[in-house]
This record gives C-alpha cells, sequence and structure tokens, in this order.
C-alpha cells in the first residue's frame, strides 16, 4: 500500500511538473514574454500595421505574452520615457522604430546594459541595437526620383517635402537627390520642410510651399500620408494640372489614391511593415535565446507601384488573428 501511494505521489509530482512546463512563459525565468515597441507615430498606417506584427509575432512565440506597442508621435523626449519604463518593468525586448536615429542612442544603451534585446525597426538606431530591420529606403529615394525625372523628360521644378531626422528620410531624400543631380534640367526648389510625416504637415508645407512658388512640377513626398496631404493641399489650391506626386509606403491610402484619377498622387515605393516587424521579433527571441542573426543589418528591398501596375499590386501583408 506506502508503495502505491509513493507511486502516485510521484507520478502527480511528475504530471504537476509538466503542466507547469507546459503553462510556462518563454520570457526570462519562465515569466511570459514581456516586449516593448515603441514607435515614430500610430496615427500612420504603416507604424500601426507594424505595432500589429509585433503582436502577432510574440503571441505567436508565447501565447501568453505581454505587448506593449506605444506611440512617441515623433517626439524623442516622449520615446525616451517610453523606453525607460520598458526598462523599469524588465521587458524581454524592445522593438523600435526610433523618433530620432542618433538621439535615442544613450537611452537604447541603458536597454542594453539590463539585458534588454533592442531591434530597430524602419529606421536605424544608435546605441548598439541587436539587429536593424528596414526596407532599402535608398532606393525607394532612387525609384521616386527616377519617375519624377522620366515623366518631367529631365527637365523641371521639383519640391522635396522632407521629414523627421530618422535615418530612413534621410536615405530616401538622398536617393531622390542622388537621382535629380545626374539631370541638370531639374531643380530641386525646396527639400528642407519638415512635414512631421503625417497628412496634416502635407497639407500645411505644400499649401505653403504652393504660395511661395507659382511653377512646380512635381513633388517628392518622403512617405504616403505626407504625400496624400501633399496631393490634399494641390486639389485645394485648383493646382492638379500643374504637378502630381510621388510617396513611399505603397500604403492602403496610396492605393485608394493612385485608383482615383483626379488624384495628383501617382507613384509610391511600397513597404511591408507587417512582415517587417514580425521578422523583428523573430530576431529578437532567437538573440534571446543566443543566436544573433549574421548580418545585423537587414535590408527589404522595395518596388515602386503606379497606376500602371496598381491591379497586380497586393499591398501589405494583413494579420491573420
Amino acid at each position: 500500500m506506502k508503495r502505491l501511494v509513493l507511486i502516485l505521489a510521484c507520478v502527480a509530482m511528475a504530471f504537476s511538473s509538466a503542466t507547469l512546463s507546459a503553462q510556462a512563459g518563454k520570457g526570462k525565468g519562465g515569466k511570459p514574454l514581456a516586449v516593448g515597441g515603441s514607435f515614430g507615430d500610430l496615427g500612420n498606417p504603416f507604424f500601426f500595421t507594424m505595432a500589429k506584427g509585433v503582436e502577432s509575432a510574440a503571441k505567436k512565440i508565447d501565447p501568453n505574452a505581454r505587448v506593449t506597442v506605444l506611440s512617441a508621435g515623433y517626439d524623442l523626449n516622449t520615446q525616451v520615457g517610453q523606453i525607460e519604463n520598458f526598462i523599469a518593468e524588465g521587458v524581454d525586448m524592445i522593438i523600435l522604430g526610433a523618433a530620432d536615429t542618433q538621439g535615442v542612442g544613450p537611452v537604447v544603451k541603458k536597454a542594453k546594459a539590463a539585458g534588454i534585446i533592442v531591434v530597430a525597426e524602419d529606421v536605424n538606431a544608435e546605441g548598439g541595437v541587436d539587429a536593424t530591420i528596414t526596407s532599402n529606403n535608398y532606393q525607394a529615394g532612387e525609384q521616386g526620383g527616377k519617375y519624377i525625372a522620366d515623366r518631367l523628360k529631365g527637365k523641371g521644378n521639383v519640391v522635396i517635402v522632407n521629414g523627421p531626422p530618422v535615418s530612413a528620410v534621410i536615405d530616401r531624400v538622398k536617393g531622390a537627390k542622388d537621382v535629380f543631380a545626374k539631370y541638370p534640367g531639374i531643380k530641386i526648389l525646396s527639400d528642407g520642410q519638415n512635414a512631421g510625416g503625417n497628412r496634416e504637415g502635407g497639407l500645411a508645407v505644400m499649401t505653403d510651399l504652393l504660395t511661395a512658388f507659382p511653377k512646380i512640377d512635381a513633388v517628392f513626398a518622403i512617405n504616403d500620408p505626407t504625400g496624400i496631404g501633399c496631393d490634399l493641399a494641390i486639389k485645394q489650391a485648383k493646382r492638379q494640372k500643374d504637378m502630381f506626386v510621388v510617396g513611399v509606403d505603397g500604403a492602403p491610402d496610396a492605393q485608394v489614391a493612385l485608383a482615383d484619377k483626379s488624384s495628383t498622387f501617382s507613384a509610391s515605393s511600397s513597404q511591408d511593415p507587417f512582415t517587417m516587424a514580425v521578422r523583428g521579433v523573430e530576431i529578437a527571441y532567437d538573440v534571446m535565446k543566443g543566436k544573433a542573426p549574421k548580418n545585423p543589418l537587414i535590408l527589404i528591398p522595395v518596388n515602386l507601384i503606379t497606376r500602371d501596375n496598381l491591379a497586380a499590386y497586393k499591398g501589405w501583408t494583413k494579420p491573420t488573428n
């Protein structure tokens, strides 16, 4: 009888151990995986979709994962505060869309010193991140610049509606300007106006540019929300026949604008924010397990979407859960 009780006790202990193991999370110390995310502006569909990707990937790794994704509003101080809170909470990983490539460096170092994995998304971040996953933003600028140059037949007045001081924006502008530099007949009227990366900023900056310059032939906007804001300003000024707009993102709103023949929005280099975010979480988790990426910089090619190939464009990858 005593032997039977002992056997049953051992079986119970083994069952209990197996149950606890099955219920254990995949974060530090067997706790649920804790993921913090901070992005430029969740009001931008690009970053909103990226947030969904972070959540989806984390839940796939650990159904009980604790995921917090916040909008920094492209404000460095706000983002620093968010990361400080993540450090205090002891998250396992931070997926970061930097509001300021250089300015975020010190707090990234602090997170790394606390043993937190940090993966940069969409833009570079200083401070020693474990990996950076971004679209080939220089290529996006080149594609937009080449489309403009070809359509203008190498001659015309162009404005570049700029954005926040992050690597993605800087690379896009450089790519476009490098193309324009090959065409002596193309004149850049303005390239220093920061529209904040959003529709409202695009509207405001473009309204000012339309007042300042009586003849504009094309607009290169650093992302689609900015470009759509520029398009609205052009429509309000009734100058649709004078110019066209090129953006970057391949966002759902851009697809709608491209399908609208009355819109001046004419092209966009497409990205895939959901897939980028999923890959970022996967890489961060690999690093947690001791498997660092062979190349910490992962560049994803982009494709130019125009009215001519819009029908074949499948759009951004969407969440499956």
